[in-house]
């Protein structure tokens, strides 16, 4: 199509917000929950316990029930007999998954005492153990499962018995009590001893899968054997082959850390031979521990298998990597392939997704290396891809565009849509290719030939554009911004360079980008990018087979990363992937990943009633088509172990009815490994509260790891569509970065009740920021901070001493409540290590106030003055 340019810097006509007129034209993003005093450091669970049945090995009287330690009333309690041991259980109805318990001790406490966990409430599993009790009010971390979970106290801490007056188990509800797998977690795992008898009988003997090796210690008592299991498993039975020179007695114990043990098996009378135990407990590291020798010899053990429940879940179909099934949503071209049948497809599924924002369709458009003739207008939840290694191997003559025309020219709600991998040339006499979107709309990996010619990011001539990224792309003529009010461009070249500007453009690792200038033209230019990972993507090699190229970390980079180049990075055949349709549950999918598998999501909404596990270092989750990751039931959708590596990349999450407490977490608490060699990086990673209906999560992602990258992140509480309204599409926050040397590369986070982003690690950079503040505060009264008026939209903890962002913007539109007043944007500790570079708040059409930028730092952004800049504080 043909279109009039314009380098004119367009100016919001008064009176009217970017997103949304009075009368409500078109809306933006993502908004939020309810208030709280301080940040959250981590995702909440859910409680578990309350009202539920619980039973005691005793009660002081009838007055002190076990009943009374589930109440939820902390004048109520449970107290026992006075001898040991004693116990209080609590039957939470179903098999849960569990990250915490909280003892509220009365004045008699338990000095040592067990937490355990049951499917049947007959085994137990110990997931804690202390004989150092301190009584008050004690918190446990825990990592286990079942539908039973007790207290069991061994010594009491004073002469009366063990009292409670509140005993509550959080976590997450779901799952049925798995079998006890035949699959060895064991084999090819790190092992270590404590001693070997000789270097040709080393600890990793016993764990090869080869009966003919094996491991011998030294002929002193104790010795032991330790295998690293990668993550936390629940084991059900460990299996000793001895040669022998074997023990009579020992334990085995496990242990989550590798310092703190627990014994699940102990015996005085061992065998020999083979050994099969049945045991319960949890634990990422296994130990065989002797204490007393069957012979004069050490001990020596041909193999150490360990089994774990669930660990033969249903079984995981292979994957053709030459004729993959990727699902009925995903249509593959090749050159073969008649113009007017690929045209025909593509008119079919615009004329669907043009308007179909809520809708579950996804789809994915591939073509296969080689020359098209094609208009590609994207609709709704449509990926158009190449499958070439380079964009330039996949050439379409046409278009490959997204237009406005279906809100009369205002693009601010053109999201959910992606480019990427491909060539275009555009017609002969057309010199003007658009691309009018707003937020989760990747230009990723293209290139638009011709020096002639330009790219719009807006409608061209009328309405509004409001966010969006170009990455590893390469413009050879103009970019034209238009009205688009904030871009973030990255790693691109621009051959004819970039003209216009409103409010918030940033350029980091970009050729051609406009000279630093802020704020008028609002150009924040950052010559290079520290350290990135682009996006892993699929491609066809030249024998026909389908693989995904994962591409290698680039340090202070600019520039793109295959133009003129040939881009570093490994590859991976699609038969190492486990290709999800939509209908498969979670339990198949973490049995693939549990199997070496990587994952491929097919285009569709995928219903998850338990969290996808991604345990393994380098795990690449690539999504087809924006396809969509759902929390049902209240479960978190997807937990990241906290190893090197993982890749997941082109995936939205969306919130249930029920709340989650998190829909993605990368690193459970408390992660502290170095990842600085090889971290984890999100791309084009998108989160959905509310919108086709009623959706809740307290938090929406949460990254506990260290050195994760975020490449083009949505965070969104849905502002408009169904099921939105203050009290109903509920979620308090968007981002919460407890991780140290966390780098984000256009964020956007919007419409949470409280703080949109939470920032508790040391040395975070964010490089493009975009934010809208909750629409909806029915008054001020509803929207405070203990005596702060509202949240701040990106929260730096007052205890970090290093953080530094770029190009930093934070919108209000309090359309329920004009007189609503945020007293801050951004509020961060005042520290020369804490900087922002380059920040604007804006009151759309001046419905609203935010009063200052930063603390107590700039103007007032509010019905008489809407833009309010500040180039750097401190």
């Amino acid at each position: 199509m043909t279109s009039r340019a314009t380098s004119v810097r367009p100016t919001p006509p008064p009176g009217r917000p970017a997103r949304r007129s009075l009368i409500g034209l078109a809306l933006l993003l993502v908004a939020a929950l309810t208030p709280a005093a301080t940040p959250p450091a981590q995702a909440a669970p859910s409680l578990l316990s309350q009202g539920r049945p619980a039973t005691a090995s005793s009660t002081e009287n009838a007055g002190t029930p076990a009943s009374a330690a589930v109440d939820g009333d902390a004048g109520t309690r449970w107290a026992s007999a006075s001898s040991d041991p004693q116990w209080i259980q609590v039957d939470l109805g179903t098999r849960a998954t569990l990250s915490q318990v909280v003892l509220s001790w009365e004045g008699a406490y338990g000095r040592a005492f067990t937490i355990q966990t049951s499917d049947d409430g007959a085994a137990w599993t110990t997931v804690h153990s202390t004989t150092a009790g301190t009584g008050g009010t004690q918190t446990v971390n825990v990592t286990g499962a079942g539908r039973y979970v007790r207290m069991h106290g061994t010594a009491r801490g004073t002469g009366y018995g063990y009292s409670l007056w509140e005993f509550q188990v959080y976590g997450e509800a779901g799952g049925t009590a798995p079998t006890c797998g035949s699959a060895n977690v064991a084999q090819g795992r790190p092992a270590t001893a404590s001693s070997v008898e000789n270097a040709g009988l080393p600890a990793s003997a016993a764990v090869d899968g080869n009966p003919g090796t094996r491991w011998a210690s030294a002929a002193a008592d104790p010795q032991w054997l330790r295998v690293d299991l990668g993550t936390v498993r629940s084991i059900c039975r460990v299996v000793l082959t001895w040669e022998a020179a074997y023990a009579r007695a020992f334990q085995l114990q496990t242990s989550a850390d590798g310092n703190a043990w627990t014994t699940v098996y102990g015996t005085t009378t061992g065998t020999g031979g083979s050994q099969s135990l049945a045991v319960a407990g949890s634990g990422r590291y296994l130990r065989v521990y002797g204490t007393a020798r069957a012979t004069a010899y050490g001990y020596s053990l041909w193999e150490l298998a360990v089994n774990v429940a669930g660990g033969d879940a249903p079984p995981v179909e292979p994957t053709d990597p030459r004729n993959p099934d990727l699902g009925p949503n995903t249509f593959v071209f090749d050159p073969s392939t008649p113009t007017a049948t690929i045209q025909n497809r593509l008119n079919t599924l615009f004329a669907q997704q043009e308007r179909n924002q809520f809708g579950p369709e996804r789809y994915a458009v591939l073509f296969k290396p080689g020359s098209y003739t094609a208009d590609v207008n994207l609709g709704f939840f449509t990926q158009v891809a190449g499958l070439g290694m380079s964009p330039d191997d996949v050439n379409l003559n046409g278009h490959v565009r997204v237009e406005a025309f279906w809100m009369g020219g205002n693009a601010t709600q053109n999201f959910w849509r992606a480019a990427e991998n491909l060539s275009v040339t555009l017609p002969a006499g057309v010199s003007v290719e658009r691309w009018a979107v707003s937020q989760a709309a990747p230009y990723r990996r293209m290139h638009l030939r011709g020096a002639q010619s330009q790219i719009q990011l807006w409608n061209g001539g009328d309405g509004w554009s409001s966010g969006g990224l170009m990455a590893d792309t390469r413009i050879d003529g103009l970019v034209v911004s238009g009205s688009q009010q904030q871009w973030y461009s990255r790693n691109s070249e621009f051959g004819n360079g970039w003209t216009g500007s409103v409010w918030n453009m940033v350029f980091q690792g970009v050729t051609g980008a406009p000279p630093p200038h802020f704020p008028n033209p609002s150009h924040t230019v950052i010559p290079q990018t520290p350290q990135v990972r682009e996006k892993p993507f699929l491609y066809v090699d030249g024998t026909g087979e389908y693989r995904v190229f994962v591409p290698a970390l680039r340090t202070n980079s600019s520039g793109t990363s295959w133009y003129g180049r040939t881009p570093a990075g490994s590859s991976i055949s699609l038969s190492q992937f486990y290709v999800v349709r939509p209908g498969t549950g979670a339990a198949t999918i973490n049995a693939a990943l549990a199997q070496g598998r990587h994952l491929l999501f097919t285009p569709g909404v995928h219903h998850v009633t338990e969290p996808i596990r991604v345990d393994r270092p380098d795990t690449v989750v690539l999504g087809l088509g924006l396809a969509t990751i759902q929390a049902d039931n209240g479960t978190v959708a997807m937990r990241v172990a906290d190893v090197d590596g993982v890749k997941v990349a082109g995936i939205m999450f969306e919130a249930g009815q029920v709340n989650s407490p998190v829909l993605m977490e990368v690193g459970p608490p408390g992660s502290a490994a170095s990842h600085a060699a090889n971290p984890t990086s999100l791309h084009d990673v998108f989160f959905r509260i509310g919108g086709p209906g009623v959706g809740r999560a307290t938090h929406t992602l949460t990254v506990n790891s260290d050195h994760v990258i975020g490449d083009h992140m949505w965070l969104w509480r849905a502002d408009h569509g169904d099921g939105v309204g203050w009290a109903v599409n509920t979620a308090d926050t968007g981002l919460t970065v407890n991780g140290d040397d966390v780098t984000m590369y256009g964020l956007f986070v919007e419409h949470y009740q409280r703080y949109q982003t939470v920032w508790n690690g040391n040395g975070g950079r964010t490089y493009f920021y975009q934010n809208e503040m909750p629409y909806d505060p029915p008054n001020q009264a509803a929207w405070m901070n203990g005596a702060t008026r509202g949240y701040a939209a990106y929260k730096v903890a007052d205890g970090v001493s290093s953080h530094q962002a770029w190009g930093m913007g934070s919108y209000c539109y309090f359309n329920v409540d004009p007189a609503v007043v945020a007293d801050r944007a951004i509020e961060a500790p005042t520290s020369p290590n804490v900087r922002f570079t380059n920040m604007v708040t804006v009151s759309l059409g001046g419905v609203g106030t935010i009063n200052r930028v930063v603390n107590g730092t700039g103007g007032t952004a509010n019905a008489g003055n809407q833009v309010v800049y500040l180039t750097n504080y401190p």
